[in-house]
C-alpha cells in the first residue's frame, strides 16, 4: 500500500494492481461471467428536484397539527445537470457526502424516485429510455439494508430465489447448480449451511449477509448491478474485501454501479470509473486513476500519504456551522462544477480524459476475467422468459414461509405457552365448582371471555409480525420476484396450522376444566366459533398492518378496532340499550356473533337452577339467550357472518398488498 500511494502522488499516476486484485481471490478458481451483450447506462443533462413537504409523512404531518394538503416545501436541487456514461465491464462508484444526490441518482436510475420531479434530461439503458418494466430485465438492485428471512439458511435463500427467478425450463440440478456457482463467486460455501439471522437471531456476520444479498440480485444474472452503501456498517477488511467481489463482477462483463461515503484508499484503488457529487453536481466524472491529476491542475493537489477520497470529498463538503463558511463551500463547488463542464463539453461520454492517458484502449472494457491454467469460467446467458406462474410462485412462497415461521421454535413456543397459561389461568379459576355446573352468570361471563382474551393478544402479535417482513415484500414486489396475489395467498394459508394449533391449545383445557357442555357435538360447535373469533382478529390485523405506515399507528388501530368491537359484542351493554351507531357495529363485530354463537350452543336444550327467595325452578337455557337478546337469528347465521367478517377483511388486506407500497416505517 505504502508503494502503491507514493506512486499516486510522487508521480500523479494512479495505476491499477491487477495482480494484488486477483491474489486473494485464487482460491476461487471461478469467474461467473455474463454472456448477454454489452450493458450501456447513460445519464444526460439530468436535473432533478424534491419537495421537502412531500418527504414529511402524513401522519408526522398530523402530529404537528397541519393538514397535509396545506403543507407547502422548498424546492431543492437533488441532482443539477448530471451527465455520464458508463459500460459493461467497469465498476463506477459515485462518492460524496450524506446529502449530495447519490441515493437520489439511484432512484432515478432505477424508476423508484417518488418525491421528486425530473425537470429535464432523461436515463437510457441500453439506448432505451428506463421504464419499471426494461429495470426489472436489465437492473439488479441491492438495497443499503438487508431484508433476508432470518430462519432460512444461506443455500436455503438461494434455492427458494432461484426458484422464484429462473425460467421454468431450468431442471432443479440446473437451479442448484446455478446456486452454487453464485456461493462459490460470492465466497459464501463456508456459511452455506448457516442461517442468515438478523438483530435477534444469530446468524451470518455483517458482511457475510451483505453478500448474500448482492448473491440474490446476482443469481438471475443481470447485466447491471446497483448497489446503495455496500460498504455500509462493514469493517474496513470486510468491506475491502466485498468491493474485490464488485470489482470482479465488473470485469466478468458486467456494469457494477454503487454509491458510497468516503472509500478507504484501497478500495478507491479498485474502481474504474468515478463521480465526485456535491449538492447534486459533478465536480469529477471520470477515471479513478486520474481524479488526483485532474485536481492538481485545478490547484488543489493531494496531500502525500492522504486517501484521495477523504481529502477531495473533504474539498466539497458543506460546511453549513455559519451562513459564510457555507457561501463559501457552496461558490467553490459552483466553480470546480462549472470548470468540470467546461471540459467535458466536447466528450461524447462525459468523462474527463487525462492528455496522459494512452489512447490505446485498456481499458476494463476490453479486459477478461483474469485465470490461471485449469481455471474454470462460467458463462450464462440472460434468460428471462418463462418465469414460474402464479401458482408455482404460490407453492414456493408457502414452502419459504412454512420453512422460516417453524424453525423459530421460540417464538411459536412462546405463543403457544401464552394461549396455554390464559386457559388454564381460566380454566383454574372456574374449577373450583367442581360437579356442580356454572351457574348462568359465570357461564355467560366465562364465555364471553374465552371469546375476548386470546383474539386480543393474537391482533399484536400479528401486527409485529406483518411490520418486520413488510420492508422485505416492498422490495421483492418491486423486483418483480413474484404477484402479489401468490403472496397474498401463501401468507394466510401458510400461517393456518400454526393458528390451528394455537387455538386448539386455548380452547381444550379452558373447556374442560370450566365444565361446560360435554357433549362432543357441542364441543366442535364451540371450538369452531372461537377458531371463526380468533381468524377473524387475524385478518382484521393483517388489514390494519397492511394499510398503515408504522408500526405504532398499526398497533392503535388495531387495538382500537378491537375495542370497539369488544364493547358492542352484547355483554358490557345489551344489545337494546345500544344507540344507533354503536349497534351499527354491533352487526359488523365478530365478538357479537361469537358470544351469540357459544351462547346458543350452551344454553340450548339445558335447564339451569333459578332461585328466588325460597323458591328454586327450572329454566330452559334458551329463555337465558332470548332474555340477552341473544337469539334473534339461528345458530348457523353466526358462523356465517363470522365467516364473511374475516372474507371482508382478507379482502381489504389483499387491496392494501395491491396499492399500498409496503415499505418499512422509515422509509415512508
Amino acid at each position: 500500500m505504502e508503494t502503491w500511494m507514493n506512486s499516486v502522488f510522487t508521480n500523479n499516476n494512479f495505476c491499477h494492481q491487477d495482480t494484488e486484485l486477483f491474489s486473494s481471490e485464487e482460491e476461487s478458481g471461478l469467474y461467473f461471467t455474463y454472456s448477454g451483450g454489452c450493458n450501456e447506462l447513460e445519464v444526460n443533462n439530468l436535473h432533478y428536484v424534491i419537495d421537502t413537504a412531500a418527504q414529511i409523512p402524513w401522519y408526522e404531518m398530523l402530529s404537528e397539527f397541519k393538514l397535509p394538503w396545506l403543507m407547502k416545501g422548498n424546492k431543492q436541487t437533488a441532482i443539477n445537470k448530471l451527465s455520464l456514461r458508463v459500460h459493461s465491464g467497469q465498476m463506477l462508484a459515485v462518492i460524496g457526502s450524506s446529502g449530495c444526490g447519490k441515493t437520489s441518482l439511484l432512484d432515478i436510475i432505477t424508476c423508484r424516485d417518488e418525491s421528486g420531479t425530473m425537470t429535464s434530461g432523461q436515463v437510457l439503458i441500453n439506448g432505451k429510455p428506463n421504464t419499471p418494466q426494461l429495470v426489472k430485465k436489465s437492473i439488479a438492485h441491492v438495497r443499503q439494508d438487508d431484508r433476508l428471512l432470518p430462519h432460512l439458511t444461506v443455500r436455503e435463500t438461494l434455492r427458494f430465489v432461484a426458484k422464484l427467478r429462473l425460467p421454468t425450463d431450468f431442471t432443479e440440478a440446473q437451479r442448484d447448480q446455478r446456486v452454487d456457482d453464485v456461493i462459490a463467486e460470492l465466497r459464501l460455501r463456508q456459511c452455506a449451511h448457516t442461517r442468515v439471522g438478523n438483530d435477534y437471531v444469530r446468524g451470518v456476520s455483517g458482511g457475510e449477509r451483505r453478500r448474500v444479498s448482492i448473491a440474490v440480485q446476482l443469481l438471475w444474472n443481470p447485466g447491471i448491478l446497483i448497489l446503495d452503501e455496500p460498504t455500509s456498517g462493514l469493517d474496513s477488511f470486510t468491506a475491502h474485501n466485498l468491493v474485490i467481489t464488485l470489482s470482479r463482477l465488473a470485469r466478468g462483463n458486467r456494469l457494477v454501479l454503487l454509491s458510497v461515503h468516503q472509500p478507504r484508499s484501497d478500495i478507491f484503488q479498485l474502481f474504474d470509473r468515478v463521480v465526485l457529487l456535491s449538492s447534486g453536481s459533478a465536480v469529477y466524472c471520470g477515471a479513478a486513476r486520474d481524479m488526483v491529476p485532474y485536481f492538481t491542475a485545478l490547484g488543489y493537489p493531494c496531500p502525500r500519504y492522504c486517501n484521495p477520497s477523504d481529502f477531495y470529498v473533504d474539498l466539497i463538503s458543506i460546511d453549513r456551522r455559519s451562513p459564510e463558511r457555507e457561501a463559501e463551500c457552496l461558490e467553490r463547488v459552483r466553480l470546480l462544477a462549472e470548470q468540470f463542464t467546461e471540459k467535458v463539453r466536447d466528450t461524447d461520454d462525459h468523462m474527463w480524459k487525462s492528455s496522459e492517458t494512452n489512447t490505446t484502449p485498456t481499458d476494463s472494457t476490453t479486459q477478461q476475467p483474469r485465470r490461471k491454467e485449469g481455471e474454470e469460467v462460467i458463462t450464462v446467458s440472460k434468460e428471462r422468459n418463462r418465469l414460474p406462474g402464479k401458482l408455482n410462485q404460490f407453492t414456493i412462497l408457502i414452502r419459504r414461509h412454512m420453512y422460516n415461521d417453524f424453525r423459530d421454535l421460540v417464538t411459536l413456543l412462546v405463543h403457544g405457552f401464552e394461549a396455554l397459561l390464559m386457559s388454564l389461568l381460566v380454566g383454574c379459576l372456574y374449577y373450583g365448582a367442581g360437579e356442580k355446573r356454572l351457574n348462568i352468570q359465570d357461564t355467560v361471563a366465562l364465555l364471553y371471555m374465552i371469546g375476548a382474551l386470546t383474539p386480543f393478544a393474537v391482533v399484536l402479535d400479528v401486527i409485529a409480525k406483518c411490520h418486520t417482513e413488510r420492508a422485505m415484500l416492498y422490495h421483492e414486489l418491486e423486483d418483480g420476484m413474484y404477484s402479489v396475489t401468490s403472496y397474498f395467498f401463501a401468507k394466510i394459508l401458510g400461517e393456518l396450522p400454526e393458528h390451528c394449533v394455537f387455538t386448539l391449545v386455548y380452547g381444550l383445557p379452558i373447556y374442560w376444566l370450566s365444565g361446560l357442555n360435554e357433549a362432543p357435538d357441542r364441543f366442535l360447535l364451540n371450538f369452531l366459533i372461537i377458531w371463526l373469533m380468533v381468524y377473524a382478529s387475524r385478518s382484521m390485523a393483517l388489514f390494519v398492518a397492511a394499510a398503515l405506515p408504522t408500526l405504532q399507528i398499526s398497533a392503535f388501530m388495531g387495538n382500537a378496532l378491537f375495542t370497539v368491537f369488544y364493547l358492542t359484542g352484547g355483554f358490557v351493554i345489551s344489545l337494546e340499550n345500544m344507540w344507533l351507531v354503536a349497534s351499527w357495529f354491533s352487526y359488523a363485530s365478530f365478538m357479537r356473533w361469537g358470544f351469540e354463537g357459544m351462547l346458543q350452543v350452551q344454553f340450548r336444550d339445558n335447564t339451569y337452577p333459578v332461585t328466588i327467595g325460597n323458591f328454586t325452578f327450572n329454566v330452559d337455557g334458551i329463555h337465558v339467550v332470548e332474555a340477552m337478546k341473544m337469539n334473534q337469528y339461528p345458530l348457523y347465521s353466526c358462523y356465517l357472518v363470522m365467516l364473511a367478517v374475516c372474507l371482508v377483511f382478507m379482502v381489504l388486506y389483499f387491496l392494501c398488498l395491491k396499492f399500498i407500497k409496503q415499505k418499512s416505517s422509515q422509509d415512508w
